[in-house]
């Protein structure tokens, strides 16, 4: 089984995708299955699509699939937020440097890129709307049910990986096997999306060079913008409670709600009732496992094995970053996937609970630390200190603007809190951060004890 020439992939997303470029570029004969119809015969090229943050990780895959120029047509840079505040001021906070910047791309033509990319290869083939319905454990088998025939099928299946998302059919397989360990966790907020039209003459009505955020304490509503001149919105809300989903029944409802806590977004929002009332509250779930591999032939990547909430814009890069690190192994085991396949899930799980946690921490940073003072200051003396030491790396750089794996900056973030803490603390800081010596004292000791990481010192 090291070496085998077929493979198959359970899911056409993001990720299954992808993979199906790595696999056919390394010669494998490669069968993707997909629950759904392909989206390019469903008159989807063209349409309004949900948008994602790419950052470096995903870049690097990205660019290995050889589609990054495709990419960057249509990608728009976001050097860093702009904080709405109830009375209407405008706050921009940059992410990184003058110029680092995550980048708004649309979901569905970046699948669209992925399907077309890998649909080129001769040694690549999709089959939509198969829905997968058994794994065989013993055997190298799987079963697809044809959703159109209701026929079902069973194909040879030496080598299978799981990319068919948060509720994966590969990885429910492997939750029956013994001491397969499973947890998943729904956040009390759901979300729903909404949207911000272009404006009468054609542009934007916003920035269209940030991610807007509207932070309210324990919710908050988010925009990215699209290559088509609109935003697309994300109202993140609990389901329940004095301030919730549940209270908004009518339009008067959902008017009174907009107009008292993101009043200068009703003008922006011709459809809002409309949109509200049409689109789904959907759930918010992170999804942890192990192991992610069986008898080294089938393996979990992305959400599969890694679900995660979004508030880091790291689902999709995480996922792409399981792509080039697990075709890395490749280089090195010399496509010996006994060798590779249980190197890559023992390593990467650490990473996959590390960004899940990272991700969830973000989520209290978006929606009430942004509009803190103490955080902002935090912000800006941390930028000073990158700016003046570049081998002093802030946790958000690390996860966005570098391939620093995630469970080293879940441990820096640990660090640098309580390095911030300590100099926080300090009488005055307020007014003299940039020139007080003791910033700078407790700075160095900080730094002489710490470790190299990715070759600088954090």
């Amino acid at each position: 089984m090291a070496h085998p020439s077929k493979v198959i992939i359970v899911g056409a997303g993001l990720v299954g995708s992808l993979w199906a470029v790595f696999m056919a570029r390394r010669g494998y004969s490669v069968q993707v299955y997909e629950r759904r119809p392909d989206m390019r015969a469903a008159g989807y090229r063209g349409g309004r699509s949900i948008n994602l943050a790419m950052s470096e990780r995903g870049w690097k895959a990205i660019e290995m699939a050889g589609i990054r120029e495709n990419i960057e047509k249509t990608a728009l840079p976001m050097p860093g937020r702009m904080m709405h505040a109830i009375s209407g001021e405008l706050t921009f906070q940059p992410y990184g440097k003058e110029a680092e910047a995550i980048y708004s791309v649309s979901r569905g033509g970046l699948n669209l890129e992925l399907l077309d990319i890998a649909d080129r290869f001769p040694n690549v083939e999709f089959f939509f709307e198969h829905r997968c319905v058994e794994v065989d454990l013993e055997l190298p088998y799987i079963t697809f049910e044809d959703m159109r025939s209701g026929e079902t099928k069973t194909v040879d299946a030496p080598l299978i990986f799981g990319t068919d998302g948060a509720f994966s059919a590969v990885r429910y397989s492997l939750q029956k096997t013994d001491r397969f360990q499973y947890t998943q966790f729904y956040l009390e907020h759901g979300y729903k999306e909404l949207s911000i039209p272009p404006a009468a003459d054609g542009g934007y009505r916003m920035d269209p060079k940030a991610l807007h955020i509207w932070p309210r304490g324990n919710f908050m509503m988010i925009a990215l913008p699209n290559a088509d001149f609109s935003f697309t919105c994300t109202l993140f809300l609990p389901f329940e409670g004095a301030v919730s989903f549940e209270h908004l029944k009518s339009d008067a409802d959902v008017s009174a709600f907009f107009q008292r806590y993101f009043p200068d977004s009703l003008a922006l929002m011709p459809t809002l009732t409309h949109d509200f009332r049409e689109n789904p509250t959907s759930s918010l779930v992170t999804v942890k496992c192990r192991p992610w591999q069986w008898q080294n032939r089938i393996l979990l990547l992305g959400d599969a094995a890694h679900a995660i909430v979004p508030f880091y814009g790291q689902g999709m890069n995480a996922g792409f970053e399981d792509c080039t690190i697990l075709d890395g192994l490749h280089e090195q085991f010399n496509g010996d996937w006994s060798q590779m396949i249980p190197v890559f899930a023992r390593s990467r799980a650490a990473d996959g609970d590390a960004i899940a946690e990272l991700a969830q921490r973000n989520f209290i940073e978006m929606r009430d630390l942004v509009a803190d003072p103490k955080f902002l200051l935090r912000k800006k003396i941390a930028a000073h200190l990158h700016a003046q030491h570049p081998g002093f790396l802030p946790v958000y750089s690390m996860v966005t603007f570098s391939n620093t794996p995630y469970h080293i900056a879940l441990e820096e973030e640990e660090a640098q809190n309580r390095l911030f803490s300590e100099i926080l603390q300090l009488e005055g800081i307020e007014e003299n951060w940039a020139e007080n010596k003791q910033v700078m004292e407790i700075f160095g000791a900080w730094m002489a004890a710490r470790r190299r990481v990715d070759g600088t010192r954090i």
